[in-house]
């Protein structure tokens, strides 16, 4: 178990570096994209980073096992549970890229799969007759072990960084 945190650790940090990339950018706010017609997409643009910010919010392992814990379960029902609730929100979601930048999409991206990454892990670590108690208490350990802050808010940083350069 203790090659898969470092493992994981080094993955949060190369993708808290590229988020960082992102952020250290200019920070002027870009004027208001037009289409043909006059309409501005500005208005789309940051319901985009809205609902974005959103995902990273739900898919946030601490918020994802809060909201789907069910002590009635095994570890493998609640593995398939949780990866469900991951995918699901994700793709409800996948339309927004087309509003945000290409590395702030694959940060968005990164996130659901580094997520889907330590739960598979954490359940392939545990015996088969583990409960979901079980499961959910490894995999907060797991997410909670690196230093700095957690993945999803590092995402959510981005997201509200490139929001505020749309903003006037």
């Amino acid at each position: 178990m203790e090659l898969e945190i470092v493992a994981l650790g080094i993955a949060i940090i190369a993708l808290g570096l590229s988020i960082y990339a992102v952020m250290s950018k200019t920070k002027t706010a870009p004027p208001p994209v037009t289409t043909g017609d006059g309409f501005q997409t500005t208005p789309l643009r940051l319901q985009a980073y809205e609902r974005l910010a959103l995902l990273c919010e739900r898919i946030a392992l601490p918020a994802l096992i809060s909201r789907t814990m069910d002590n009635n379960l095994s570890a493998a029902e609640m593995k398939t549970r949780l990866l469900h609730h991951i995918k699901e929100e994700f793709e409800h979601n996948t339309t927004q890229q087309i509003y945000v930048s290409n590395i702030t999409w694959d940060a968005v991206n990164n996130l659901k799969d580094q997520n889907m990454l330590i739960v598979n892990q954490v359940a392939n670590l545990l015996p088969p007759e583990a409960t979901a108690a079980e499961l959910c208490k490894h995999i907060l350990q797991v997410a909670t072990a690196g230093e700095g802050q957690p993945l999803h808010q590092i995402v959510l940083e981005a997201l509200r960084f490139e929001a505020k350069k749309l903003m006037p």
